[in-house]
């Protein structure tokens, strides 16, 4: 028989009663049931429960361990009769007698509990993580984001793209976040940065005359934490192609995105074609560049309904309203929650009415109302009675951010959200420039590196802030999984696209002299996108928080807690690196 085991603690079921078997796992559970022991058993495949006697040398030994403890068992496999099967484990049928034990790696009390959920705090969790990792939760998490990575490559290279390896070590790059750096020995005081995404090195693929370009890619940004960001490092679906329009890119991306949430979505339906938004009517329709289309309701702009008005709330502002309909049976408790969620999203209060049985409004706002106003609100709103309609004024990009938000939470409140769906959509048409509100300098308001619509007659003849970009982004249940674009390709357009924001080309020429090379030497169009990988199985694996699919993150302050990075180095390693450590001042 195998030294360790001759299965594992998740195969056996009745046909094997009888059977002499040696297993090995941690010491998941026990319970002392009258001097019965009765352990559960686990290792990556399942659980299983062992029972030994009272008085036997096995119990003797089980009853002094402490949970986690690894152990190798031998016994029989025995029937665990009728009235005490458990159906919801797969070995539920049968259970061990055991008849040896050996400790193969003793454990210490453990500072949280591994079979159930105890609330530990995540920077215990993460200090501990090899712990955390144990739980049946984190434990199926990681599983899914090794098969999730696993049918990607197989479906990647089905589509035809081949997959490549880009470097590590390589120059700061132009991606917008702040690089991690690495100092080199060899070349005193210059410095190596790891990739913010192998965006160029992709591109030059293409230049190289690949076609179909694919990488599972690590990536390092020196940003901060939020729920759907890992600080430090993340993974990307890496895809370029070459030869392609916009709708190119789209094609296998979208047949790739339906395929894998509908086989690691767990029975959640995939809407599919994702429908084309454009970002102007995104952010008029849903307050958002990422709408979670779940909710099933829309703004609509009523800014031309008050203007001149003497409505002071409304008066020379942008006004956005959101219609939402069979509300009637609503108390007044649901509109005082949705005033104080808009609250906490930056509002100062929200505004609102409600329609009678008689088309009448009534509501803190209603007095407010001029004839004209009802008219024009029923036309444009559809209203009907039942309806009750919220209301946001003030700067654009205020209003959509604190209404896009209200929108999600009245569907959801309301009976207006579509759950056990994934909602895609592609975000198309982003401007390519914006004014700085503070300079009134016109830069680039999305990604720089994207070709214009029009190309160079666009850029030569329209205004700025009228022309668009070939760039877009592929949205689920209101997270951007990316963004993506054609890329600029030409040298005269990409100098006349800097010119515009203010790049005189000697500076152009200097900062990107590595692309702009390349494209003097013959560059097919192409273009590509880049999905994380994290986020994709944060929303299979339905997890509000992008660590919970991470099988070592940082802390939200970019530590390792478990092996204590970042560290400091010692005063050797810093001469051999031909640095000096300035630390800040301590106010």
């Amino acid at each position: 028989m195998h030294r360790y085991r001759s299965h594992n603690c998740g195969e056996l079921r009745a046909a094997d009663v009888d059977t002499d078997v040696r297993l090995s796992g941690w010491l998941h559970n026990r319970r002392d049931l009258g001097g019965i022991l009765f352990i559960d058993l686990r290792d990556h495949y399942g659980l299983v429960q062992l029972v030994a006697r009272p008085g036997t040398p096995a119990a003797e030994v089980l009853d002094k361990l402490t949970k986690e403890t690894v152990v190798r068992v031998d016994g029989k496999v025995v029937s665990r009769g009728a009235e005490n099967v458990n159906p919801e484990l797969p070995t539920g049928e049968i259970e061990i007698e055991v008849s040896e034990v050996e400790v193969l790696g003793a454990a210490q009390q453990i500072p949280f509990t591994i079979n159930a959920d105890d609330g530990v705090n995540e920077e215990k969790r993460l200090e501990y993580r090899f712990l955390d990792l144990r739980r049946e939760r984190m434990h199926r998490n990681i599983m899914l984001r090794s098969a999730v990575i696993s049918a990607i490559r197989h479906k990647m290279t089905s589509l035809g793209f081949n997959e490549m390896a880009t470097p590590i070590l390589s120059a700061t790059s132009p991606e917008g976040a702040r690089d991690f750096v690495v100092p080199s020995r060899l070349h005193p005081g210059k410095f190596y940065a790891l990739p913010q995404a192998p965006q160029q090195f992709k591109q030059l693929l293409m230049i190289s005359g690949f076609d179909r370009y694919f990488q599972i890619a690590p990536c390092f940004r020196d940003e901060d934490a939020r729920a759907d960001r890992s600080p430090g490092e993340f993974y990307q679906l890496d895809v370029e192609m070459s030869f392609v329009e916009q709708e190119d890119v789209f094609g296998p991306i979208e047949q790739l995105m339906t395929e894998l949430f509908e086989e690691f979505g767990g029975g959640r339906h995939v809407t599919s074609p994702f429908p084309r938004i454009p970002f102007r009517e995104a952010m008029l329709k849903y307050g958002s560049d990422k709408p979670d289309l779940r909710a099933q309701l829309e703004l609509v702009d009523i800014t031309d309904v008050f203007e001149g008005s003497e409505f002071k709330a409304f008066a020379g502002k942008h006004v956005r309203a959101l219609p939402v309909p069979a509300v009637q049976a609503q108390p007044r408790k649901f509109f005082d929650q949705l005033g104080d969620y808009a609250v906490q999203h930056g509002a100062k209060g929200l505004a609102w009415v409600r329609v009678g049985e008689d088309g009448s409004l009534t509501g803190p706002i209603a007095k407010f109302l001029t004839e004209e106003n009802v008219k024009l609100l029923n036309e444009r709103l559809g209203l009907e009675p039942g309806h009750a309609v919220f209301f946001g004024a003030g700067e654009f990009d205020e209003v959509s951010k604190i209404m896009g938000a209200v929108r999600v939470e009245a569907a959801k409140r309301a009976g207006h959200f579509e759950e056990n769906v994934f909602r895609f959509c592609w975000i198309v048409d982003f401007p390519m420039y914006e004014r700085d509100e503070d300079t009134g300098k016109i830069d680039f308001s999305h990604n720089p590196f994207s070709m214009p619509q029009g190309g160079l007659e666009a850029l030569e003849n329209e205004d700025p802030l009228d022309i668009l970009g070939w760039q877009y982004d592929i949205v689920c249940n209101g997270v951007e999984l990316s963004s993506g674009a054609i890329r600029n390709h030409e040298p005269d357009i990409m100098l006349k696209a800097f010119e515009i924001a203010g790049y005189d080309r000697d500076t152009v020429e200097e900062k990107f002299a590595g692309m702009l090379r390349a494209f003097r030497f013959g560059a097919p169009p192409h273009g590509g996108i880049a999905p994380g990988v994290d986020r994709i199985v944060m929303l299979l694996a339905d997890e509000p928080n992008i660590r919970e699919t991470i099988a070592f993150p940082l802390n939200g302050n970019a530590q390792d807690l478990m092996m204590g990075a970042p560290t400091e180095l010692e005063e050797a390693r810093l001469k051999e690196l031909h640095l000096n450590v300035r630390k800040p001042q301590v106010k």
